[in-house]
């Protein structure tokens, strides 16, 4: 097997609004993670429609990360209940194995709390984040505040519920 080089920390990368010819991209890249079971309820085989429940509709804005102009990572923002309660935004983020390690996920978390305001959110809250979810260090060092834990919420896991203000 060949060495595989670490990604370089400093390669370049761009927000951007996701494009419809982008969807395609994004479903293989949130397939991938359900698949590994990494940080989101979804089993595999990941369906279609259970991709764009998830990141197409209803969905206020997905942006996504771009390195070679290929998707590599994304964020939604969406209310996270209807109605009198939909000033307060639920976010998802996902950035592919090959990318991880070069500040795309804390650029997109970054960039999810300072477009939420801009959006007509108050608040962003994260209804299941797994205990083992190595992203907690990143959500708590930008201010997100644990507000409950769902005990053996998948396979056996805890969940936290964490809520910011933004």
């Amino acid at each position: 097997m060949p060495d595989l080089e670490p990604p370089d920390p400093v390669a370049a990368f761009e927000l951007a609004v996701l494009r419809d010819d982008q969807h395609d991209e994004l479903f293989d890249l949130f397939e991938a993670i359900v698949a590994a079971l990494e940080g989101f309820p979804q089993a595999p085989p990941l369906t279609r429609d259970d991709f764009e429940a998830a990141w197409i509709r209803p969905t206020t804005v997905v942006v996504v990360a771009l390195v070679d102009g290929r998707v590599a990572g994304a964020h939604y923002l969406k209310p996270n209940s209807p109605g009198r309660a939909a000033h307060i935004a639920n976010a998802g983020y996902i950035v592919g194995a090959p990318y991880r390690g070069r500040g795309i996920g804390r650029a997109l978390v970054e960039d999810s709390i300072t477009r939420a305001p801009q959006l007509g959110f108050d608040a962003i809250q994260f209804n299941l984040v797994f205990e083992s979810n190595p992203a907690r260090a990143l959500y708590e060092e930008l201010g997100w505040q644990q507000i409950g834990r769902v005990p053996d919420a998948v396979a056996g896991e805890g969940a936290i519920i964490y809520w910011r203000a933004v």
